[in-house]
């Protein structure tokens, strides 16, 4: 392989399309990753999308342009597949803000629980839950299964608005969170408030949802937007990317500081590249705790559609 440095990214895609075909290769992308790395995707998604998408391909080889949990979550829905992730190093810091030793807690507090767990979590914490969520669709999941004491992990913010949403349920929360919704500034979302349509991703602070004229996942977010011609969207800045290809014509606003996600951000064209050439950062996962894992991922796919 030539020296990916000294190629433009006309040049780099040409390579990268013909190792695709060589290598029996697709990728799929998070819509907060990085401008180039969507161009270069064969599908792009929130992660019920991704999850969905991965147990619909043919390719033997699967890239996963996002952090590490949703190559893992892959790789327990295709056991079978070669799943490679362009840096092993993209993590999500919020997937590992609960342990086995909580849920046991939980377990042995409460007899009729369900531990119901954000995709955004690791494989061994999937493996000792009773079903999967993500954002866009962990109320409509909570509201059907039978158990009135839900133990939700490991967002706290994604668990209190589901907690607020479904007032029967007793949801119990965990005190994990996203540092890059976490942090969003209030007073400058406030500032925004009665001048343009707010647009809010579910794992952002009470104070913040409050001040949202709609709450929503990544993909629910893209859907409303088209609604309305003055916007501020209120998640990670990768967002944008989709928005604006979609809604040339709408005025997107930004915070002051925008939410950006390092991880998601850590990946490129050249890494996508040197992954599918040399069969490098291949995810697995131990066979007992991908078979434990697919269990509650497989209800979310029944439950969530």
């Amino acid at each position: 392989m030539q020296n990916l440095e000294k190629l433009n990214f006309d040049e780099k895609v040409k390579i990268l399309k013909k190792l695709k075909e060589e290598k029996d290769a697709v990728i799929l992308a998070h819509y907060y990753v990085n401008e180039d790395i969507q161009a270069i995707a064969d599908y792009i998604g929130d992660s019920f999308f991704l999850a969905q998408k991965a147990t619909e391909l043919k390719e033997k080889t699967i890239v996963m342009a996002g952090v590490y949990f949703m190559g893992e979550s892959v790789k327990i829905l295709n056991p079978s597949k070669n799943v490679l992730m362009p840096d092993l190093g993209a993590d999500c810091p919020m997937a590992h803000m609960v342990s086995v030793e909580k849920i046991k807690e939980m377990r042995a507090k409460y007899d009729d629980l369900a531990v119901v767990t954000y995709i955004n979590s690791t494989a061994e914490i999937k493996a000792y839950s009773d079903i999967c969520v993500t954002s866009s669709n962990a109320a409509k999941i909570v509201n059907k299964i039978k158990e009135k004491n839900i133990f939700f992990v490991p967002d706290k913010n994604l668990g209190d608005y589901i907690k607020k949403s479904l007032p029967d349920k007793n949801v119990i929360l965990n005190d994990g969170y996203c540092p890059v919704h976490d942090e969003i500034d209030l007073d400058d979302v406030r500032s925004f408030k009665g001048k343009v349509k707010i647009l809010a991703h579910p794992e952002c602070r009470k104070e913040v949802l409050d001040l949202a004229d709609f709450i929503g996942s990544t993909k629910a977010i893209i859907n409303e937007a088209g609604k309305y011609d003055d916007v501020l969207v209120v998640t990670e800045e990768g967002i944008f990317t989709e928005l604006k290809k979609k809604y040339p014509n709408i005025n997107f606003r930004k915070l002051r500081k925008s939410p950006i996600c390092n991880d998601m951000k850590k990946l490129n064209i050249d890494k996508v590249i040197r992954v599918i050439e040399n069969n490098e950062n291949q995810v697995e996962v131990d066979k007992e705790i991908r078979e434990k894992a697919l269990i509650p991922l497989k209800r979310m796919l029944e439950l969530g559609a």
